[in-house]
């Protein structure tokens, strides 16, 4: 675990320290084994922390990086929901991630919602092309 990601921190802590200096193997720590990821554009959830990982770690190269901000926060005693915009090849993208820890801290369920329509298509795009090099 790397010097920012130290245990005392809340789980919402640690994955805004993540959000601020990506870092895939304090990502693969913070999963559960069963995490369960749902996808804006993925009918079904996928299970398990590697195919979790997978979505995840593709999804800081897609809408990640220089203008990736997060706008709102709810949170709830093993929860959150995010709100966060970023421009991605010149589509403004706003959503939010849902997640739920553990009483460990560990992500137990993360689900992403995006919004326009065109956002949602090049995110479709470019996820697509992420995980096939994953």
């Amino acid at each position: 675990m790397s010097a920012d990601m130290t245990p005392q921190m809340t789980p919402l802590q640690r994955w805004h320290a993540y959000i601020q200096n990506p870092d895939h193997a304090t990502l693969f720590e913070m999963l559960h084994p069963d995490a369960v990821f749902e996808s804006p554009v993925v009918h079904t959830p996928q299970v398990g922390r590697d195919i979790v990982f997978k979505y995840l770690a593709s999804a800081d190269k897609v809408l990640g990086g220089p203008g990736f901000t997060y706008t709102g926060e709810w949170t709830g005693p093993n929860s959150a929901i995010l709100e966060f915009e970023n421009v991605v090849r010149g589509i403004k993208v706003d959503g939010i991630d849902m997640i739920t820890w553990n009483d460990a801290g560990q992500i137990t369920h993360f689900k992403v919602m995006v919004r326009p329509l065109k956002a949602i298509q090049l995110v479709h795009q470019m996820m697509g092309e992420m995980l096939a090099k994953a």
